[in-house]
């Protein structure tokens, strides 16, 4: 009689499903998504169950035990976790691991659930006799109950008092659960729906129309900074919890969560419904929590960053993915996938539609719109009926390149500061200044294990790489001529932040970038203290171009746009005019907006049309290059980098994999192999091949052919596919 195998995905770097009989013992409670532990070498694995079937479990190992009742992910949830393994290249095991929070993962979880004691009072006549006794039955009578945690908060060492009055019958006590609650210290006000613009009303009532279908709908939400897309947003959501079904909103960036996290909140916990967050900001224990409340159903809105699109949400209605032209929403290491396109097939597998939210749409989105495989829905105007600001590119071209200020953005900061506006000055390069230069001998200092130079961080006093990490403190003296002109060359956020501080001394000056913010709640505190007026100047990397709305910005600075521009990538001139249109729509948010916009190529269509906000002539141009050349959104790439140590043995190593490829006789372009723009990288040397296809299934059937390439020893090889980041 065939027996009953589960295909199990083992927590484990491989590629293929390893099968298990199950015991009789387990027939009953064993399921699809389940969390197992299994027998595999010399070792015990965790892993979760992909499939049952029937077969011959002949010489089959049996499944050792289950590590929970219940599944750990539900069926819709474990095909796209399969899905994206498999369109990704990534071990199957590591993707599902990867979707559950550390404490879900194995055996011994590393983070357990917190419980805490909860005490209630009996009906019985007398009165215990110890007064601080009474004195405690008292409060807990008055209160109707009690737990543990706030009687210690009452009372000094309550413990064996409790346990007293527990055994002579005058109170009971039940073990109860203890959640951690990332919004304890962040108290909200209620607010209720704004009234609508007429491009609003039009665009929520077509979502709601999708909403009520209850089936996949995919839409872009095209709206110029400052529409109201987030109200649109709200009011959807609204309309989904009408219908008993659950909303997940995805954000690009934790730095932003804590501000649409209020925004819901103040929306929707007065009516009794229940927020979570899902984000890498959170602790173990925090993520751990939040994750089990989604999974039992007792949240109806869950919002996070790119990995909140594993969230196990039982019955999802609508799927926000906002600032959805964000690469962040690609993971850029491990399990390489993009949240955004993982939210159109969730959508397709829960059918419920999918809104993708963004000022400056990526082209991928746009062009499937232009396709009629998405439908726009577009606000045009602010919400407040102002204007948008006005932006003027400066040409620095003539200008002193020690003069990081121009004399027109100063004399109208001087303007700005005088009429009590605030400013907001975007350098995107963190630090004092990029390297360290001997005056003397030319020497520069450079990471041991990485090709860049290492970055000056003044405050900190050391040396930094901004890629592994690797720290060093500035030497007195040069060590190749001794000399003590050791001078920093160019600017940082850092620099700039002193330069500013020295221009207008009476100024309260922040300075916002991954620096400042590494601690938790530092980012949300420079937000309440720009929405507080306390700070004059915020000086910031990419940050503080997305998504805020800062009321009392007036003026938006722009250096150094150059710097993005010119980076050696086909997508540089839309990740220009995306950064430079985004932090362009934080001036004038209550009306009354300036931009000025420093650059030595004026005439150069990304800065134009982002000076004019004009999204439609930039992805008409741009479209034209990219199809020209069969870039994304035209084609599909996969970039397959080659890592070891030894720069000889990586290279032999992609010319093998290049000819074995070029043999398969395939209509896939392949490029290279070549360097890396960062060629050594945390001490390996770097080689890429570029595959570049018309259509998705070439793509993937040579990708399938090269997994029966055998790779040589000490030598790694990575696939991105639908790469965004090519460094």
């Amino acid at each position: 009689m065939p027996e009953l195998i589960a295909d199990i995905a083992v927590f484990a770097p491989l590629r293929q499903l390893f099968s298990y009989r199950v015991d009789e013992s387990l027939h009953d409670s064993i399921r699809a998504g389940q969390g197992v532990l299994v027998p595999f070498g010399r070792r015990r694995l965790s892993g979760i169950v992909v499939a049952l079937r029937r077969g011959s479990a002949e010489r089959l190992k049996d499944v050792a035990e289950l590590l929970a009742e219940e599944p750990l992910l539900e069926q819709a949830l474990l095909e796209l976790c399969c899905w994206a393994a498999d369109y990704y290249r990534y071990p199957v095991g590591m993707a599902l691991r990867s979707a559950l929070p550390a404490g879900l993962t194995s055996a011994a979880p590393r983070v357990a659930a917190l419980s805490d004691s909860l005490y209630r009072p009996l009906e019985v006549a007398e009165q215990p006799r110890g007064s601080k006794q009474r004195e405690v039955l008292d409060f807990i009578r008055s209160a109707g109950e009690a737990s543990l945690s706030l009687l210690r908060d009452e009372f000094s060492a309550p413990h064996a008092i409790l346990e007293r009055l527990v055994e002579q019958g005058f109170l009971s006590k039940t073990r109860i659960e203890k959640l951690r609650d990332p919004f304890l210290a962040d108290p909200v006000k209620t607010d209720q729906p704004l009234p609508l613009t007429e491009e609003q009303q039009a665009a929520f009532e077509r979502l709601q129309q999708a909403v009520l279908a209850a089936d996949f709908a995919p839409f872009l939400l095209q709206g110029v900074t400052g529409s109201g897309k987030t109200e649109v947003y709200l009011q959807t959501i609204a309309e989904v919890l009408k219908q008993g079904r659950q909303g997940l909103v995805l954000v690009p960036e934790i730095a932003l969560t804590p501000q649409l996290v209020g925004r819901f909140r103040a929306r929707f916990e007065a009516a009794g419904y229940r927020i979570a967050v899902l984000h890498s900001g959170l602790s173990d224990g925090e993520r751990f929590d939040s994750w089990r409340q989604i999974a039992r159903g007792d949240i109806h809105i869950v919002i996070g960053a790119r990995s909140a699109i594993f969230a196990p949400l039982q019955n999802p209605g609508l799927i926000i993915v906002d600032e959805e032209h964000e690469s962040s929403y690609k993971q850029g290491e491990g399990f390489r996938y993009n949240a955004r396109d993982l939210a159109l097939l969730r959508g397709q597998k829960e059918r419920c539609p999918v809104l993708l939210g963004s000022a400056t749409p990526s082209l991928g989105s746009a062009y499937r719109c232009a396709a009629g495989q998405m439908e726009k829905l577009e606000l045009t105007r602010r919400a407040h009926a102002g204007a948008l600001p006005k932006v003027q590119l400066i040409n620095l071209s003539g200008q002193p390149p020690e003069q990081l200020i121009s004399t027109e953005l100063q004399e109208t900061m001087a303007a700005t500061l005088a009429a009590g506006r605030q400013i907001l000055l975007l350098l995107n390069r963190r630090g004092f200044s990029p390297f360290l230069l001997c005056a003397d001998c030319g020497q520069t200092f450079r990471c041991p294990n990485c090709e860049i130079t290492l970055t000056y961080h003044q405050k900190a006093q050391h040396l930094r790489c901004h890629y592994c990490d690797y720290r060093m403190t500035p030497p007195v003296a040069c060590p190749g001529c001794e000399g003590h002109q050791l001078n920093p060359e160019g600017f940082g956020t850092e620099r700039l932040e002193q330069e500013i501080a020295e221009l207008f001394p009476a100024a309260r000056i922040a300075r916002m970038d991954r620096d400042t913010t590494s601690h938790k709640g530092a980012h949300q505190k420079i937000v309440r203290e720009m929405f507080d007026a306390k700070i004059d100047i915020l000086v910031g990397t990419q940050m503080i171009a997305k998504g805020h709305d800062f009321p009392g910005v007036a003026l938006v600075g722009v250096l150094a746009s150059d710097a993005v521009l010119n980076l050696p990538d086909f997508r540089a001139a839309e990740r220009a005019f995306s950064l430079l249109t985004q932090v362009a729509g934080r001036a004038g948010r209550t009306g009354g907006g300036q931009v000025l916009i420093q650059t030595y190529s004026p005439d150069h269509y990304a800065l134009q049309c982002a000076a004019e906000q004009d999204y439609s002539s930039f992805y008409a141009q741009e479209i034209q290059f990219r199809q020209e050349l069969g870039y994304p959104p035209a084609g599909y790439l996969a970039n397959l980098v080659f890592a070891g140590i030894g720069e000889a043995k990586v290279l032999k190593a992609a010319e093998s994999l290049t000819a074995y490829l070029i043999a398969a006789g395939s209509s896939v372009e392949i490029l290279g192999p070549s360097p890396c723009p960062l060629f050594r990288l945390r001490g390996k040397s770097r080689i890429q091949l570029l595959l570049k296809a018309e259509k998705r299934p070439q793509l993937k059937r040579l990708l399938d052919y090269a997994d029966q390439w055998k790779l040589p020893a000490g030598v790694s090889l990575s696939v991105d596919v639908d790469p965004l980041d090519m460094f």
